[in-house]
């Protein structure tokens, strides 16, 4: 008997001596002042919550972006998982559930808002974590919140056992805490019921303005046109804008989103919850613009217009011009709508590809940015910095003899025909690859067979007028990327040439058929495929360089591939010569400056990088002895972006890419801001795996532009313009010893600085100024992980000889 008590008492003491320390509600004095979502905690949600709550990638994907999302709450499966073996349910806030209730029933959400205390007293989960960030707003190690493991806690208990393991992880995660004055308005809003919008202002923040109102009648009344013409048209048109946020012409402020509804106007929109928007909705449905009433934030930030202009040049390309076939209506078979040269054969080629070309900046953007903010998936296949042009249609064989995509048309199916629960045995089957490359033969024999004399700069495609991007620069910041018109940044080390048919996969790939829900066969082979596609727009650039030259450009933008690997990027030099006339030894650079400085339409403004491109032979400056002037800062520049420069080469981890830099100017001078871009150098990006062991850091180079680049900084640096020559001496010199440790942390904002929220306002504000239109919210989740020490090297007082 003695021993089973002393048993139950050891074990009993055991149990209490592990349980966390009890976290007491937090207490609320009561207060008269009804505090109003939209005023009041919508706006403090904004500039500390929704940084990083926004997206897929929301830690626990709570999203606070709107009141619907803060009130759906949290949810333990993450969005992101290469593992997955079988995909999983979508959780897309406003498509996959109508309601709170729905959320937490049946989709395994929670609230964060919901208190149990007594009165006077909170114990939500927002406020106790808000609350532990004041009570202790150091912040200690590393902050990495898309790969830390966080507990994701359900309730009051969940929360105090995360806190006992994390004390240090209050919220916001990894940064100064909430202001007094902006901690007590979320309190007092969580101890008044933490109500919405009422129904009033919530009809006023999702209906459109009068003007908007107007355009979106006739919008509907072209899409919803029960002419086949009009239902094929409208088909091929939704799904290319889908992710588009939608501005009508005469509005500011106002984006809206084309979706599919089950009821017409006026009815309220019942949207058709499909995975992809060509899967069968089932039954009969409507084109509807719905009202986005989230903040937006720049990441999912994709603007088209849509305006007058925009309505007749639909009409004349789609409407006016005759068609192949006789317009019909296809059907939604789920593997024909997956393959867009089979659903909209009977549209005219040369209509679909001016339609990508009057868009490119969007479309190319749509899968550069991508749908799902963490883009691995398609970014690790793509080279850090590179350049796109596009072929002249009047070169494209695809528009000249359309029925080179009706005989080739099994080998354009793409994997995501499969849909997003690829079974296992295919998971890594090479039989979508080797269509590809089977389609990549037959192209290649059929502009030998016609371009005998090769390919001129006139088949690359010039642009039309002022708006055209006939050349974009693609960024990659490691796991996001950006999109710019232009050629910004010095001459890449690969270039892309895109037709229709290269056009129309990649969208359809990684864009209208990718499932960021789907199951790690889906993800694997979108992801293979794209390599292959990757490689098809290397391809078609070496296609107008010397014959001699083809394949030692590819093997050095292509280097160390093991056997295996070259034979599924398959890359043969095509028989066709080129039609440039080249005298130098440096035919990508001298086809590049021909195209740029005397093909391209002068209208459409594009022209060299004056700051990062150098010309053959050009010298780089040295540093300034003076910064006073724009020139000086450019000059700084100009001599510091080479490969090896000390500090590019050593912050070589996969959270530098991307900084945002402030000069404050000397009073009456507006402060300069610029972004350093830094380009990573892979000796290929033909591998999924240890991409490290591609890197090389003596190679990397980085881009100074006086404008903001990308959508998630890793780095803020502020200094005076007394400080200047400092910074770029650091910047040039750096190595990672103490003294220049020491030297970086006098100019950046590490996370963990208590003025780091000013910062982060002023950057946001400057970047509100510049692009009215296309500025949203930065995303935080990836700046700079660690928090450093308040006495990190300050023993250090000179240089480590």
């Amino acid at each position: 008997m003695f021993f089973r008590v002393l048993v139950v008492l050891i074990a009993l003491i055991g149990f209490f001596g592990c349980a966390p320390k009890p976290i007491p509600p937090v207490k609320v004095a009561h207060s008269a002042k009804k505090v109003d979502y939209l005023d009041d905690v919508q706006p403090i949600l904004a500039k500390r919550c929704v940084v990083c709550h926004s997206c897929y990638n929301s830690p626990c994907q709570l999203k606070m972006s709107s009141f619907e999302g803060l009130d759906r709450g949290a949810a333990k499966e993450a969005v992101y998982d290469a593992e997955r073996i079988t995909a999983a349910d979508p959780t897309r806030l406003f498509v996959d559930a109508k309601n709170t209730r729905q959320w937490h029933t049946s989709h395994g959400f929670y609230t964060v808002t919901g208190n149990h205390a007594k009165k006077g007293f909170n114990d939500s989960t927002l406020i106790t974590l808000l609350d532990a960030k004041r009570k202790r707003p150091e912040s200690i190690g590393d902050y990495k919140p898309e790969y830390d493991e966080l507990t994701c806690a359900k309730n009051h208990d969940e929360v105090e056992e995360y806190l006992e393991a994390h004390p240090e992880r209050g919220m916001p995660y990894g940064f100064p805490p909430l202001s007094e004055a902006e901690f007590d308005v979320i309190a007092q809003w969580l101890a008044q019921g933490a109500h919405g919008p009422d129904a009033r202002r919530q009809k006023a923040l999702t209906s459109p303005s009068p003007a908007a109102a107007e355009q979106i009648k006739t919008w509907e009344a072209f899409l919803n046109d029960p002419d086949p013409k009009h239902v094929m048209t409208a088909r091929y048109l939704y799904e290319h804008l889908f992710l588009a946020h939608i501005r009508f012409e005469g509005t500011t402020g106002e984006f809206y989103e084309l979706v599919r509804s089950f009821t017409p106007a006026p009815e309220p929109i019942d949207i058709v919850a499909t995975v992809r928007p060509y899967d069968d909705p089932g039954k009969p449905f409507y084109y509807r613009f719905r009202k986005i009433h989230s903040i937006i934030v720049h990441k999912t930030h994709m603007v088209f217009g849509l305006n007058g202009e925009e309505m007749r040049r639909i009409e004349k390309n789609f409407i006016d011009t005759p068609w192949f076939q006789t317009p019909h209506v296809m059907d939604y078979d789920a593997k024909r709508s997956a393959n867009p040269f089979a659903t909209f054969e009977q549209i005219p080629v040369a209509v679909r590809y001016r339609f990508l070309l009057d868009h490119a900046e969007y479309i190319i953007r749509t899968f550069i940015r991508g749908p799902v903010c963490k883009g691995q998936v398609a970014l690790n296949v793509i080279n850090d910095h590179f350049w796109v042009m596009f072929l002249d249609p009047k070169y494209d064989l695809s528009l000249k003899y359309p029925n080179l995509l009706d005989f080739e048309l099994d080998n354009l199916t793409l994997p995501t025909e499969v849909g997003s629960d690829f079974p296992a045995y295919l998971a890594l089957s090479d039989e979508y690859i080797e269509r590809a490359i089977d389609f990549y033969k037959a192209r290649e024999h059929f502009y030998a067979m016609i371009y005998t004399d090769g390919l001129g700069i006139d088949a690359i495609w010039k642009g039309d007028e002022a708006d055209d991007a006939p050349l974009l620069t693609v960024y990659r910041h490691f796991d996001s990327a950006s999109v710019h018109k232009g050629a910004l940044g010095n001459l890449p080390k690969t270039l892309w040439v895109i037709d229709y048919p290269l056009f129309e996969r990649i969208y359809y790939a990684l864009v209208a058929g990718f499932d960021v829900y789907g199951n790690i066969g889906h993800q694997a082979n979108v992801r293979r495929y794209m390599d292959r596609l990757r490689v098809e727009g290397e391809s078609y650039f070496l296609d107008f360089m010397p014959k001699s030259d083809r394949k030692t450009l590819f093997y050095r933008w292509n280097k160390n591939l093991s056997m295996l690997v070259e034979d599924k990027l398959y890359y043969r030099p095509s028989r066709m010569p080129t039609a440039v006339e080249y005298t130098t030894g440096d035919p990508k650079r001298e086809f590049v400056e021909k195209v740029v400085k005397t093909h391209l339409l002068s209208e459409t403004g594009i022209a060299f990088d004056p700051i990062n491109y150098f010309a053959a032979g050009q010298k780089r400056p040295p540093l300034p002895e003076r910064y006073e002037t724009r020139a000086d800062f450019i000059q700084a520049f100009r001599s510091i972006t080479k490969p090896g420069t000390g500090f590019i080469k050593n912050a070589n981890g996969k959270n530098s890419n991307l900084a945002y830099v402030r000069v404050r100017m000397p009073q009456g001078r507006e402060d300069i801001v610029f972004s350093v871009v830094v380009n990573r150098w892979h000796d290929n990006v033909a591998f999924m795996f240890d991409e490290a062991s591609r890197l090389d850091p003596s190679k990397d180079t980085a881009d100074f532009i006086f404008d903001f680049i990308g959508s998630y900084p890793n780095l803020f640096f502020d200094f005076t313009l007394d400080e200047a020559a400092e910074f770029f001496e650091m910047v040039q010199n750096y190595e990672d010893t103490p003294y220049y440790r020491k030297q970086i942390l006098r100019f950046a904002v590490t996370r963990d600085e208590p003025e780091f929220w000013e910062e982060y306002d002023w950057f946001q504000k400057r970047f509100y100024e510049r692009h009215p239109v296309e500025a949203g919210l930065f995303d935080l989740n990836r700046y700079y992980y660690r928090a450093f020490p308040k006495d990190y090297d300050e023993t250090v007082t000179e240089r480590d000889e």
